[in-house]
């Protein structure tokens, strides 16, 4: 399996992860971490994460929808969260396997492609 940017990755699709694919080695889910900006690997190496602080609460809902409706059309489903009305997070793994694919990096790329209105600093 080649290291692939996160552009490369958009354009795939997220294969059946009932079928065989591919545990990633904490070596390798840190080799294709390198390519997002903003996702960290969980403690154990078996997770992905990435945090926003968004507008306010509709800004929230609405960036977690779009993720929902594309989640649902590749077939591999995150965990998401909503806290104290503007804090969103997405965590990302293969559930099958316990651990993180290659569809968890094509997933991420795609989210990271969504439009989502962010809380200005300052």
């Amino acid at each position: 399996m080649r290291n692939e940017n996160a552009e490369q990755l958009a354009s795939k699709r997220c294969p059946p992860c009932e079928g065989k694919v591919d545990k990633l080695s904490p070596e390798q889910a840190r080799e294709r971490l390198q390519a997002f900006e903003g996702w960290r690997l969980s403690d154990d190496a078996q997770q992905i994460r990435k945090d926003w602080e968004v507008k306010h609460f509709a800004a929230g809902m609405e960036f977690l929808n779009r993720v929902a409706k594309l989640a649902e059309r590749e077939g591999h489903h995150p965990d998401l969260h909503l806290e104290g009305y503007r804090n969103v997070s997405i965590v990302l793994w293969t559930h099958a396997l316990g651990g993180l694919s290659q569809s968890d990096f094509i997933l991420a790329s795609k989210i990271d492609q969504l439009p989502v209105r962010l809380r200005k600093k300052g």
